[in-house]
């Protein structure tokens, strides 16, 4: 059985529960949620795949 997670929307997740943990992370969260978001479509996703 493989499980393929993809990075955005795990990344998605994770900055979303951050922000209702704590509101006053929200631009730092979202800088560097861009910041990767940016990262990945520079540099393609086919590398980063988790099985």
């Amino acid at each position: 059985m493989n499980i393929h997670l993809s990075l955005t929307p795990l990344i998605s997740l994770v900055a979303g529960i951050l922000i209702l943990i704590m509101p006053k992370l929200l631009n730092f969260i979202v800088a560097v949620y861009l910041i990767i978001i940016g990262l990945v479509g520079l540099f393609g996703v086919g590398a980063m795949h988790l099985n």
